[in-house]
């Protein structure tokens, strides 16, 4: 009894598993026939990366011409600018050979005129001296001839009056120091002395009269100072 109720449950599972097993077999062959009718074949592939290949090739053909179109402007730009450039620095060594040959005309001009205007100078000086050195022959051949002190001083003193005319009138000016302050820019020390009644830095004696010629010391004063 037992063994006939295990040999119905064999027949009656059997037949299920059949059920079971068969859709889905039947299913993995449809799943494998799509995906055949799906994936193109090696010659399809194969058209395609050729027909990918050649439109590249397309636009790089048609893009050389125009970076070589775009490269020759550059270029042409860039020697328009050095051309440019060129030009500008060739006019700028010019105005500077120009500015440079006026700037040694104008230093050879003024220094001709300086050694004009020097030269004339001293011409006009000397021409006024000339009477003075001539009173001095003057008095002196007098003094050989007569022997007379008096005469020959009032001579010298009258030749020595002239000569201050000349120097005055060439600007020339003494420098007052007796009973005046030290000043060293216009006084130059060279003894200091006991003076009674007298400020101590007051310039007691002159020694070597000094001079301005212009407003501007041309031999200071050589003074005594009292300490």
């Amino acid at each position: 009894m037992q063994k006939e109720t295990e040999k119905q449950a064999e027949a009656v599972a059997e037949p299920e598993a059949e059920v079971v097993e068969a859709p889905e077999a039947e299913a993995a062959e449809e799943t494998e026939e799509q995906a055949a009718e799906a994936a193109p074949d090696d010659e399809t592939v194969t058209e395609r990366a050729d027909e990918d290949v050649e439109v590249e090739a397309e636009a790089a053909e048609g893009e050389a011409p125009a970076a070589e179109a775009e490269a020759e402007a550059e270029e042409d730009a860039i020697a328009a600018d050095m051309a440019k450039a060129k030009a500008e620095a060739e006019s700028y060594l010019d105005d500077l050979r120009r500015l440079q040959a006026d700037f040694d005309n104008y230093r050879k001009r003024t220094l001709r005129e300086q050694t004009a205007r020097t030269a004339s100078a001293s011409q006009a000086l000397v021409a006024r001296l000339l009477p003075v050195l001539d009173n001095f022959e003057l008095a002196v051949s007098a003094a050989e001839q007569s022997r007379d002190f008096d005469g020959m001083l009032k001579g010298v003193e009258m030749v020595l009056g002239a000569l201050r005319e000349v120097l005055e009138g060439e600007g020339l000016v003494k420098i007052e120091a007796e009973g005046k302050p030290f000043d060293p820019e216009r006084h130059e020390a060279v003894i200091a002395v006991e003076q009674e009644d007298t400020d101590p830095g007051t310039v007691v004696g002159i020694v070597r009269t000094g001079y301005e010629l212009g407003g501007k010391v041309l031999r200071p004063a050589m003074v005594k100072v009292a300490k």
